[in-house]
């Protein structure tokens, strides 16, 4: 039996696996989320694979907690870092901005990719793991049409156009093409321009 080093099993367990997430976020980006096997996360994690089981069944179920985790620390992040009172605008910006951030961060393959890799049952998990940041998009939008700020026919469908948008400077980001500020601004310029009620 491994050799308890927290006061209690439970808190043992929880350092374990925050151990455990660590080590994919690390390997995340070195070589991509796809790309990483149990054994690389066990080996990062300094523990072996039947512990890491013990914890995981299987990538799946690691990627969902990962996710989560990820999804977790954009919504603190994000709340922490707005300014009291910022405007529609503003809000829509530092979305952008932690978005690509994160996608630096902990780099990860396309939707389409991720859905051929695990599945399209396991795709549909993790994408319910990411609809707390949808929502958020998704008030930023409302907000904007309540101010009179945005057009915003469907918000639901413009949110997913703007995630696509974002998408788009994946590879950009991951390969070093362009920066996460300089990303930053031209989406946010991009999408400014399309949600612009004065456009109309």
């Amino acid at each position: 039996m491994p050799r308890i080093s927290a006061a209690t099993i439970g808190e043992h367990r929880a350092q374990t696996r925050d151990r455990i997430l660590q080590a994919v976020s690390r390997l995340s980006r070195v070589q991509g989320i796809d790309a990483i096997s149990m054994t690389d996360v066990a080996v990062e994690a300094g523990i072996t694979r039947t512990v890491l089981y013990n914890y995981f069944p299987d990538k799946t179920a690691l990627l969902l907690a990962f996710t989560e985790r990820v999804t977790r620390y954009f919504i603190d992040s994000f709340e922490r870092d707005l300014p009291e009172g910022a405007s529609p605008a503003d809000r829509l910006r530092a979305f952008v901005r932690l978005q690509l951030a994160g996608l630096v961060a902990h780099p990860h393959p396309g939707a389409a990719d991720l859905s051929a890799a695990l599945g399209p049952d396991a795709y549909q998990r993790l994408a319910e793991h990411v609809a707390p940041m949808q929502a958020i998009l998704a008030g930023i939008l409302e907000s904007g049409v309540a101010t009179g700020d945005f057009r915003v026919p469907d918000v639901g469908a413009t949110a997913r156009m703007v995630l696509a948008v974002i998408g788009a400077e994946r590879v950009p980001l991951i390969s070093g093409e362009v920066t996460v500020e300089a990303a930053g601004e031209l989406v946010s310029e991009f999408v400014l321009r399309a949600l612009d009620a004065r456009a109309t």
